[in-house]
């Protein structure tokens, strides 16, 4: 078993800090702690490193990131980086939005799903281990929807930015893509993407309050 980080304890308490919430009972971590309590139990039992990256709980390989565990509105959730290559024959992963190439995740809602979930967990992560050994890469298509290049950054630097942006509906996604593309100066759509980044992390839309 990895030994675990104590930077991953502190964000089952206090949160992953990305939104005003943070600390509070209202953080959506508290809402699905027992869940990730016992899915980072069977993530570390997997011999992938604990860290924590852009505030989330982040598992990596030999450098590599496998997998992100994170908290949302509606479930908890396991994030394969490279989902999209994983055979799925349970058929329980989902892709965190419409216009995701990499990322799918396995969603849970109930400590009791986690528990029912315990063998496939256990075999998908080490499908993502072997598929980082064998140096597997995925293919990007060109996204339909023009991405900003700010944006497109944003999410390489941040994969949890990402994963919050494509777990919004399509239409919210459409929204924000058009409002940051439509500003003429790059700094001024940097601006515009930092300061939705709180309202985006809490699943909302621009027009959402």
């Amino acid at each position: 078993m990895t030994e675990t980080n104590p930077k991953v304890d502190t964000y089952l308490i206090e949160g992953c800090g990305r939104c005003p919430l943070v600390g509070t009972p209202q953080c959506k971590v508290h809402s699905w702690e027992e869940e990730l309590v016992e899915l980072r139990r069977i993530i570390l039992e997997s011999g992938l490193t604990e860290e924590l990256k852009w505030g989330m709980p982040t598992y990596t390989w030999d450098g590599s990131n496998v997998l992100i565990l994170a908290a949302f509105k509606e479930y908890s959730s396991v994030g394969f980086f490279k989902g999209v290559l994983l055979k799925d024959p349970a058929g329980i992963l989902a892709s965190p939005g419409a216009n995701s190439q990499a990322v799918r995740q396995i969603r849970v809602t109930s400590l009791e799903q986690v528990e029912e979930l315990e063998p496939v967990i256990r075999a998908y992560l080490q499908e993502a281990i072997e598929i980082e050994k064998a140096g597997l890469k995925v293919e990007f298509r060109k996204n339909p929807e023009p991405v900003p290049d700010e944006l497109q950054q944003k999410f390489d630097e941040d994969p949890a930015f990402e994963a919050a942006f494509l777990a919004l509906t399509p239409g919210r996604q459409r929204g924000y893509i058009l409002y940051f593309s439509s500003a003429k100066q790059s700094a001024t759509r940097v601006s515009r993407i930092e300061k939705y980044l709180p309202q985006i992390f809490e699943g909302k839309g621009m027009q959402d309050r």
